[in-house]
């Protein structure tokens, strides 16, 4: 089964081939010119559902499965922000590097060393019969500081829960295993295996 993927982001496109090796993945820039999508979306469903929709309609083809997701990181003691910006949260032409480093200055801000805080994913599928949505989350800490250099995002100063090491510390397996995307992942599964 074809899954277009609605992200030409190497970071997620390298994790979700990892954990669906059991469909042919290809992402949409591989189809198409990329093309500008508006996330204006309330919450991250609603955002995944945008993408998706986008991308199911630019490649006109009714055979096709996309599915999309929108995620991030919602920081307690930022009142839960960037959430649903943060690929953007220090700009719109902002790196990975960019995003984290702003984020560990708003903590510091606060006066706090950490706080708690959790990343959501939700992902979208659109298939000419219908529109799916599952979530998933990972609970832990935002730290005021990056320690090792894996994953991308924010890995490098989120701990998860149960944990003593960064996301950026810990190997791909430990993290495929309780990360909110796997999570999210593993229940859109079970929808594409009944489509």
């Amino acid at each position: 089964m074809k899954l277009v993927l609605a992200t030409s982001n190497k970071g997620k496109v390298r994790e979700i081939k990892a954990l669906y090796k059991d469909f042919e993945v290809v992402p949409y820039s591989e189809l198409i010119d990329e093309f500008e999508i508006v996330e204006d979306g309330k919450d991250f469903k609603e955002n995944a559902l945008i993408k998706a929709r986008a991308v199911f309609k630019a490649l006109d083809d009714e055979d096709v499965i996309v599915l999309a997701d929108d995620s991030g990181i919602s920081v307690d003691v930022l009142g839960g922000k960037p959430g649903i910006y943060s690929a953007r949260y220090a700009g719109a032409d902002a790196t990975d590097k960019d995003n984290l480093y702003k984020l560990i200055e708003a903590i510091k801000t606060k006066g706090f060393d950490s706080s708690p805080a959790h990343y959501t994913a939700a992902i979208a599928i659109v298939t000419k019969d219908g529109e799916y949505s599952v979530h998933g989350w990972m609970y832990g800490e935002a730290m005021a500081k990056a320690v090792g250099d894996g994953g991308f995002g924010y890995d490098p100063m989120f701990i998860p829960l149960g944990y003593d090491k960064t996301l950026g510390e810990l190997d791909d397996e430990t993290k495929k295993s309780i990360s909110h995307r796997a999570k999210a992942l593993s229940l859109a599964k079970v929808i594409l295996q009944t489509l």
